[in-house]
C-alpha cells in the first residue's frame, strides 16, 4: 500500500496538540480592523482550538499528524 499524502495547505495552517485537538490561527483579522470592535480584536489574538466537526475534516487532510 502506498503512503498517504498530506495536504500541503493543511500542514502550513494547522497543528495538532498532544491530546489530538487541532489548533489554528484566528480568522477575521486580515483587513477591515477599523470596523471591528476592540473586544473582537483582543479576543482574536493568537490561536484557537477548532470545533469537533471542523477538526474531523482537517484530520483527514493530515493522516500522519496524530
Amino acid at each position: 500500500m502506498p503512503k498517504m499524502k498530506t495536504k500541503s495547505s493543511a500542514k502550513k495552517r494547522f497543528k495538532m496538540t498532544a491530546t489530538g485537538k487541532v489548533v489554528a490561527g484566528q480568522a477575521g483579522k486580515r483587513h477591515g480592523m477599523i470596523k471591528r470592535t476592540t473586544k473582537f480584536i483582543r479576543d482574536a489574538r493568537g490561536t484557537t482550538v477548532l470545533s469537533a466537526s471542523d477538526a474531523k475534516i482537517i484530520k483527514s487532510y493530515m493522516p500522519y499528524a496524530r
